[in-house]
């Protein structure tokens, strides 16, 4: 049960709207009391910075305190491994021998951006037109408290799993930081080998392709790899009176025109002609033929794909997004050294290597030097033709019958790539419907989820567990 001072810590970092005060609020079990329970925890600013001195503990410290007390027998009755600083590793044993499945979510949000056009407060979890506002309602706190209270309503009811449920929820997934690493580390000690493993990724997509009205049930089973590559010029710098062509600005500039004028070459991955295999049926008439034959008709499914819009088109190439620039430190100075931050996701089939090399090609100019910031590669394909992914699909079909499931290769990172060196099933799906101005909020302005939507994804991951074989 969540106590007054428990409640008063919560709210106190709401911007509008604080929780009620009743000391029994938590300790009911109810769709409205899940809800309050996500708004809490929504509340609380666990943000995560590349730079760990930023980070301030005092708001995780208060998340693992307030999910203590909403989640009482989740706590009591699972064995609970801290994992680094504040990222937390349970498990839930179960009654067989077989292989255990790894439930994943993460509590760190990314940080905000003031200026940013915002309809509600980015921590005061708001209820407005049945949906909740907030940073991290989707990325991640929505799959982490979904996942949290089909496991305690399930606890309530005297369930057991057929075989070990771990939850791995982690703390610094938005710094791509090594608490997940971590975490695969003490599974890996205490002889885990998961059966599979579920993180966020894919969802109950609306408006996910151009065309085809039904949504799309996207299962991720692989990610693409997430290196930024920083350019850098040097010069002799000096006053802005007397200027020099060629300084290290403008070669900078020149390479980042560069870069976009030389787009890496559309491919097609399995997964991604799986997807146009399954969509077909859903397609419009004059599009149909064209999808069913994918395979074949690969040229024009990569033209069509590029032509279609920036979602579409990184589902069939690497991309590259200049993110970050920096010159001089003063208006009337001439920078000496400046740099472009290109953050490259690259797509199954291409390396860090062939991505770099395409870089340097493009730019054309050896006085740019390129540094490898971090280095990811595209995570191994996850099979499809397998009853994991089956289990998964299936309860997608059984939860959301208007949703059509698919594999598909995820865009974005996720801490489950790290998960890849001790599983060979690694899947990304969040049990939300999503619109795409939805997706678009994910760490922008304005995110937000519907309070059903939310709920019914408690079911989802209720029946998921429920339905694990022996």
């Amino acid at each position: 049960m969540l106590s007054s001072p428990a409640l008063e810590r919560a709210s106190s970092y709401a911007v509008r709207g604080p929780l009620p005060t009743s000391t029994h609020y938590f300790a009911l079990v109810g769709d409205s009391e899940v809800v309050e329970k996500l708004r809490a925890l929504v509340r609380i600013p666990t943000v995560s910075h590349t730079d760990e001195s930023l980070i301030d503990p005092a708001p995780f410290e208060e998340f693992r305190r307030v999910l203590a007390e909403a989640f009482p027998l989740l706590h009591e009755r699972l064995a609970l491994h801290q994992v680094r600083d504040h990222s937390l590793l349970f498990r839930w044993e179960g009654s067989g021998e077989a292989d255990p499945v790894v439930l994943m979510a993460h509590i760190d949000v990314v940080p905000i951006e003031e200026s940013a056009p915002g309809q509600h407060p980015p921590f005061g979890a708001e209820i407005h037109d049945g949906a909740i506002w907030g940073r991290g309602t989707l990325d991640d706190k929505g799959s982490l408290v979904g996942i949290c209270a089909a496991v305690e309503r399930l606890l309530e009811q005297g369930f057991v799993p057929t075989r070990d449920v771990w939850l791995s929820f982690g703390a610094r997934e938005e710094v791509s930081g090594a608490d997940a690493a971590a975490a695969v580390e003490e599974l890996r000690s205490r002889g885990v080998a998961p059966w599979f493993v579920l993180d966020e990724g894919g969802a109950v997509a609306h408006e996910a392709f151009p065309g085809v009205t039904s949504p799309l049930g996207v299962v991720g089973v692989s990610e693409k790899g997430t290196t930024t590559i920083e350019l850098r010029a040097e010069g002799r710098g000096g006053h802005s009176s007397t200027p020099e062509r060629g300084g290290p600005t403008a070669r900078i500039a020149r390479a980042v025109v560069r870069l976009e004028k030389r787009p890496f070459a559309p491919s097609l991955p399995e997964p991604t002609l799986e997807l146009f295999t399954r969509i077909a049926p859903h397609a419009p008439l004059a599009l149909r033929p064209l999808f069913a034959n994918a395979r074949r008709l690969q040229p024009l499914v990569k033209r069509a794909l590029v032509l279609a819009g920036p979602e579409p088109a990184a589902l069939v190439r690497t991309t590259m997004a200049v993110t970050m620039l920096s010159g001089s430190p003063a208006h009337n100075v001439i920078a000496s050294s400046a740099t472009a931050a290109v953050n490259l996701r690259i797509l199954v089939g291409d390396t860090v290597a062939s991505a770099t090399e395409h870089v340097r090609k493009a730019i054309a100019d050896d006085s740019i030097q390129l540094d490898l910031v971090d280095v990811n590669e595209p995570s191994p394909v996850s099979p499809t033709d397998d009853p994991a992914f089956e289990l998964i699909t299936s309860t997608i079909t059984e939860l959301f019958a208007d949703a059509v499931p698919t594999p598909y290769v995820v865009m974005a990172a996720t801490d489950s790539r790290y998960f890849t060196a001790i599983c060979p099933r690694v899947y990304r799906f969040t049990p939300f419907r999503m619109t795409k101005a939805q997706r678009e909020s994910i760490h922008s302005h304005d995110e937000h989820i519907g309070v059903e939507d939310f709920l019914h994804g408690v079911r989802w991951y209720t029946r998921l567990i429920e339905r694990l074989p022996a």
